[in-house]
């Protein structure tokens, strides 16, 4: 079974997001564990809290495991600034902290801007970054997880090479608890031509699991507005923007998308919802049937 899912609104709070992704006929879903805009190093969760979003997520039929929580956009743990990287380090630590007191599959975080331009070492930074992480959170099923970048400016993490030096800077001993996704607006936008033919994205996905050792951990399933090598990390619904349909359903007949969260990040037809009202956007639902129909799709 495919495990499609999309970052659902959180008002009312992360019971809810569980609750609008249940009936939409979601089997993942994905949350901020805190407000994005901030680096949140010093936010707990309640263990209260943490009931509450398990007793959703049952009642939706998605398992904790199928949940990704996505890390704050602010932290950048490639910059060479001390005093940003020690935030960021606390801030990614922190988050980490928290998704494994939510029981969540993983974390996602994007790894941030070299500023200098100096990417192998920008890399190095990730990579201790993550280890401090790993060292403050005992043992879990958490998984501390690398997304991929559209590639603007000095950011890293583009190209299969920088994700796979970051995750080879983890002890071995602890690798088993990182990983990797891939978003596919991100991909397009740096320059994979993923729409370019079947062959063409299987190359992409082989590159990246060559490299790291490992297959993805999540999908980003998100249409570009940007063209082919813009750098623009803009997302578009699926089928409407430069990628297209097709390429989604090549993707998702891979081995590589069986029984990992497949996660929607696309534009929401209703951006203002009652805390209480669980009903699920309606360009969500339409994207995941259309999914569906993808993925089983011959052409």
């Amino acid at each position: 079974m495919l495990l499609i899912g999309a970052h659902c609104i959180d008002t009312g709070g992360i019971p809810m997001a569980a609750r609008r992704a249940g009936n939409a006929g979601m089997h993942a879903l994905q949350i901020f564990s805190a407000i994005p805009k901030y680096y949140n190093d010093k936010v707990g969760v309640k263990p209260d809290r943490v009931a509450r979003f398990h007793e959703a997520l049952a009642d939706a039929g998605i398992e904790p495991r199928h949940v990704i929580v996505h890390a704050a956009y602010v932290l950048n743990c490639a910059t060479p600034d001390e005093e940003k990287w020690s935030r960021a380090a606390a801030g990614l630590a922190k988050e980490f902290e928290r998704s494994t007191a939510l029981g969540v599959g993983g974390v996602c975080f994007h790894p941030g801007a070299a500023t200098t331009g100096d990417r192998q070492e920008a890399c190095e930074r990730v990579a201790e970054a993550m280890r401090r992480a790993l060292a403050a959170v005992p043992e879990s099923h958490t998984r501390l997880l690398i997304e991929n970048t559209a590639g603007a400016g000095t950011t890293v993490g583009r190209t299969p090479e920088e994700v796979a030096q970051m995750l080879h800077g983890i002890p071995t001993e602890q690798r088993h608890r990182t990983g990797y996704g891939l978003d596919t607006c991100h991909l397009f936008a740096s320059g994979f031509p993923i729409a370019a033919s079947r062959a063409a994205l299987t190359q992409v996905l082989d590159e990246f699991e060559a490299a790291t050792g490992e297959p993805p951990a999540f999908l980003h399933l998100n249409d570009s507005e940007g063209a082919l090598g813009s750098n623009k990390d803009r997302h578009a619904l699926i089928g409407q923007g430069l990628i297209g349909e097709t390429a989604f359903g090549w993707l998702l007949q891979d081995h590589r998308a069986q029984g990992i969260p497949l996660i929607l990040e696309t534009p929401q037809q209703i951006t203002e919802v009652a805390e209480d009202d669980a009903t699920p956007d309606p360009w969500d639902v339409t994207s995941v049937g259309l999914l569906r129909t993808l993925a089983h799709d011959t052409v």
